[in-house]
């Protein structure tokens, strides 16, 4: 059994990131600059924004952090948006979700400039990826196929299940897995939680992502020997043995999904950490965009 390591290739890409904006800075060119807006003061938002703007330091982006109160209207955000998408100094930008519930976050999406959607959530970019032309490709699964690829964990031809039907992961890595690349070239199965007799689907697979959303559900009984397994969940979930109160947990059991795998991600340290490599890395390829 192989750990899928995401601490570990995050930060080699993000020392490969920073090579890149050294040679960036020796051409005497603009380095790359990654703006955030955050609205209200959800705790997980909050802790996730923090962490790219550190990130941004650590491979010597430039970055801007817009934090607005919880009752910011819906007008007010989008005039900010309106100001990023001209502003020639940011090459991308995010508006992290969720939003308070009185702002439309659709129309948000919308009016942010899809050259500027290091996110890749813009319907422009999520129709680029379906037809496999080239774009930003949401971070999430980005990073899943980056950790795939850097593992060599062969794809081609296997039966991939992906467990969640999400716009941000599961149908993108449904979409993305079976396209001519390195990681993909597989057959997709999307399951959900309606799918009835969903144990012996994934007893079939050869791969397993999971993205459902509800913690340790695929146990080790519904994974046949030799499974890949990655874990995209992470939920909070409470636990008086520790110090803070509660634990993260994945959708895997990890304890009795582990011993029957190849291959599986850890949760924390699987594919968060890719997630925030990948949005710098989206970053990079705005500004080389902007540029030419």
């Amino acid at each position: 059994m192989t750990i899928l390591d995401g601490n570990k290739v995050s930060s080699d890409i993000k020392l490969e990131i920073a090579k890149q904006v050294e040679a960036i800075i020796e051409r005497g060119e603009k380095v790359p600059h990654l703006a955030a807006v955050l609205v209200g003061t959800d705790g997980a938002s909050m802790t996730y924004v923090n962490s790219k703007v550190k990130d941004c330091k650590m491979v010597g982006f430039g970055s801007t952090l817009i934090d607005l109160p919880e009752e910011t209207t819906e007008e007010k955000l989008l005039e900010i948006i309106h100001e990023l998408n001209t502003d020639k100094d940011i090459d991308g930008f995010i508006v992290q979700l969720p939003l308070p519930k009185h702002i439309d976050e659709q129309k948000v999406l919308m009016a942010i400039n899809p050259d500027k959607d290091v996110d890749g959530f813009h319907p422009m970019n999520v129709g680029r990826m379906t037809l496999d032309l080239p774009t930003f490709i949401s971070a999430t699964p980005f990073g899943i196929l980056e950790l795939l690829e850097r593992y060599n964990v062969e794809t081609s031809g296997k039966h991939v299940v992906v467990i969640g039907r999400s716009h941000i992961v599961g149908r993108p890595m449904s979409i993305l897995m079976s396209q001519k690349r390195n990681a993909g070239n597989a057959t997709v199965t999307v399951a959900h939680s309606r799918t009835r007799n969903l144990a012996e689907i994934t007893k079939q697979a050869d791969i397993i992502i999971a993205a459902l959303g509800i913690p340790e559900f695929l146990t080790g009984d519904m994974v046949k020997e030799g499974v890949t397994v990655i874990d995209v969940g992470i939920t909070r979930v409470p636990d008086d043995t520790k110090k803070r109160g509660y634990r993260l947990a994945g959708d895997v059991h990890f304890d009795s999904v582990s011993p029957k795998s190849e291959y599986i991600t850890p949760v924390p340290g699987g594919v968060g950490p890719m997630t925030r490599a990948m949005l710098l890395k989206n970053t990079l390829l705005a500004r080389e965009r902007h540029i030419l």
